[in-house]
Parts: C-alpha cells; structure tokens; sequence
C-alpha cells in the first residue's frame, strides 16, 4: 500500500476517532480537560514567542510526550547549546512537561503540541520553521513525520525502543508502522536489540543506530550537582547508616514499612527516609498513622525540630537525588503496583538497589540484575533479608554498590554519539 492509502487512512479514519475519544475523556479527567484547555490559544502564543526569538539561530524542534522524556533530551538540548546556533523549541504532549520545562533554562520556547490534524502541524511547522524534527523516546504523531518528509526536513527518533511484544507488531499496525518509519532520516535506538526489532518493520539498516541511552548521561550530570548539595544538617546524619525509599506508592508502602518497623528494632544507627511519589496530605497522614505508636517519625519540612526520629517522611518534591546522595542503601518504589521508577538515580552514586517484582518496562533492570548491582524483591521477606545483610555486611554492600556505580557509568556516552550525527544530519 502507498504514501496516500496510509496518510489518508490516518487522516480520515484514526484522526476524527480519537479527536472525539479525547472530547469524551476530558469529561472525567482533569489532566487532560486542562491540556485541551491550555492549548485554545496556543496559536497566538506560539506566534508572539515565534516573533522574540533570536533571528540569527536555528529554531530545533524537540518533542517530548512528558517529563520523564524530556528528562533525556536534556543532555543533548545541553550539548547542542554550546554552540550557540540554536534557539531550543520544546514541545509537549502533557501538561507536567510542558510546566516543567517553563523552568528549563536552556528551553527558548516551550509550546504544547498542537492535536494531531494536518492543518495544524502545517500551521505549526510553518511558524516555527524548523530544520529538523526531534523524537523523544516512543512519542510519535504521524503528521508531524508527514508533513517534515513532505518539506524534505529530517525527522530523528532518540532512544528508541521496540518490544518484542509491542503493540505496533499487531497485523494491522505493524503495516501502517512499517510506513510511517520508512520515513525517518534516523533511528538511534538503545541497544542492539531494539535495532533488530525495528528491522523487524523492514526499515533499511543505514537508517538505524544503536547509540545508548541518553538517560544515563542525564543521572551521571545530575548527580554530579545534586552531590554538593546539602540539605539535611550534618548532625541529623553523623554516624548513621541511612536507608532511602524512594517514590514510594500505597502498594510499595505495604511492604516497606513493616520491614523499616523490623529493621529499626535491630539497629539503632538506622536512618530512614521515605519519599512518596505523590507527598499529598492524605499519603503523609496514612504513612504516619501506619508508623504511629511502632516507631518515631518527622516529616521533612520539620527537620529544624527534630529530635533524634527514626524515619524522616519527605513532604516535597524535587530533592529524590539529592537525598540517595546520602544512602547507604536504596528502595526504588513502582515495583509492587505496575511498573519501577529510575533505579539509575540512587546507583550512579555506588550503593545497591532494591525494587520491587514488576519492572517489565525497564530494559536496565534485567542487566542492572545480571550485573549483581542490586536485587527485586517479591515480599517483606526478601526485602527484610537482603536490607539486613547490605547494612550489617560492610563488603557486601560496597561490592554490590561499586557495581551498580559501574553500571551507570558503563553506559554513559550516548549524548556524544547521537550530538555528533545530528550535527551532520541537520548541515546536510
């Protein structure tokens, strides 16, 4: 089937479809009536931020579907900047990553991604006038590749990954994948298995790359800051051994904290610090009625009052790596509800890693495994068992955190390879 069989297909079929799925979805979901909401006049402001922008540049488009892909673009964003060549256009699917990167510094203009129709992106590509097209991740939008084939403008997807179960394998949509891929200039996905199962799509082989994830680059640069950062005072912490839990969930609490109540009565040096992903009035109150009357407890706003607590509950965002700065030994939470957080954030500092039984979305995961840097649990157990040993047994912690360290910086360079090619790509 050819170029217009599919585009129409999408146009005419897919497009109405899901424009009155999101219509009804908005009804019962706050996230997304707000996004609807805040792109009524995008248009407008994308035209009026258009008009400030340094003349002298090249307007670069990044699209990122949220935070946690923006998050990878960064190091990129970072390196393409110090040339000086480029205003940073960054775009949007959801609200968090378009608030997000409105306190990125090296962002020129963030916008929300337009709905996918083709007047739109005609509308939109024409005012930002970009010379490439970047893709972040997994988030593509088939007019976008369209209509930047079309103007002979190339179209990169960074950090790509493909499954062998993917959905994008189905019968159906695979042709219709198999397509819009064949119009990408470049692929640089993760690893070599990834490149096999896009070749899977019948995508010539020139047009894939394996470069590495960018998200080790970002976790090793972060960490290099956050390190130096101190935020919790030096008396609080002295000769203690400290034990972070971080983005912790309800399921993950379950577990967790009657093993930190048992670790507790057997070590009086034991620090810990729980960091719920989402530190609502309601989370805190549940973690502290569920510690109450087996173990003291402060919540970190408070930290100027306190009075040797056993568990500090943090009750702000932002400040998750900086505090595994300070870990012996971490938790990653999402491994008891569906899926884990960044494990990369607490091993890039060289201390072991503990996760729950569902990390099937995480490719680093099974290597970080194989590579003895850190252990899944499956119950309070295990967990209870594996946290004992790490804090009475001294080598065992420090091999196992030495090869988690090795681990993330094994696996950094990714950000030079796919900066070195796209320099290349967008002079052609």
């Amino acid at each position: 089937m050819g170029n217009t069989f599919w585009i129409n297909f999408y146009n005419v079929i897919v497009v109405p479809i899901f424009f009155v799925l999101l219509k009804l979805t908005a009804l019962i979901s706050p996230k997304i009536k707000t996004a609807l909401q805040e792109r009524k006049n995008l248009f407008i402001d994308l035209k009026n931020s258009i008009n400030i922008l340094d003349k002298q540049k090249i307007n670069l488009w990044f699209h990122s579907s949220s935070v946690g892909e923006f998050e990878q673009a960064k190091p990129i964003i970072e390196k393409l900047i110090a040339s000086r060549k480029f205003n940073i256009i960054t775009s949007f699917l959801s609200p968090s990553g378009f608030k997000s990167a409105k306190r990125y510094e090296f962002s020129d203009l963030v916008t929300y991604y337009p709905f996918d129709s083709l007047k739109n992106i005609k509308q939109f590509i024409d005012l930002i006038d970009p010379p490439a097209l970047i893709l972040m991740r997994y988030d593509i939008w088939p007019n976008s590749v369209y209509e930047m084939t079309r103007r002979k403008k190339p179209v990169i997807l960074v950090d790509a990954t493909m499954k062998k179960n993917s959905p994008r394998k189905y019968p159906i949509i695979k042709k219709f994948h198999k397509h819009l891929f064949s119009h990408f200039t470049r692929i640089f996905t993760i690893s070599e298995d990834d490149k096999n199962e896009f070749l899977s799509f019948g995508i010539e082989e020139s047009k894939l790359k394996v470069a590495g994830d960018t998200r080790y680059d970002r976790v090793f640069q972060k960490s290099q800051s956050s390190s130096t950062q101190k935020i919790i005072n030096e008396k609080i912490i002295e000769g203690k051994k400290i034990f972070v839990a971080g983005s912790t969930w309800k399921e993950d609490e379950e577990i967790l904290l009657p093993v930190i109540i048992k670790l507790h009565q057997r070590d009086q040096n034991l620090l810990s610090i729980v960091v719920p992903h989402e530190p609502t009035i309601q989370n805190l109150e549940q973690i502290e009625y569920e510690l109450r009357s087996k173990i003291t407890s402060i919540r970190f706003s408070r930290l100027n009052q306190y009075n040797n607590e056993k568990i500090i509950i943090v009750d702000s965002i932002g400040i998750l790596l900086i505090l595994y700065s300070y870990a012996h030994v971490a938790f990653v939470g999402g491994g008891f509800k569906s899926n884990i957080h960044n494990i990369l954030e607490p091993a890039v500092y060289g201390i072991p890693v503990i996760f729950g039984p569902k990390y099937s979305n995480s490719q680093e995961a099974f290597k970080f495994l194989e590579a003895q840097a850190g252990f899944s649990v499956k119950n309070k157990r295990e967990m209870y068992r594996y946290l004992r040993k790490i804090l009475i047994n001294e080598n065992f912690r420090i091999k196992t955190g030495t090869n988690a360290q090795n681990f993330v910086i094994s696996n950094t360079g990714a950000t030079d390879r796919i900066v070195n090619e796209l320099i290349q790509i967008i002079k052609s």
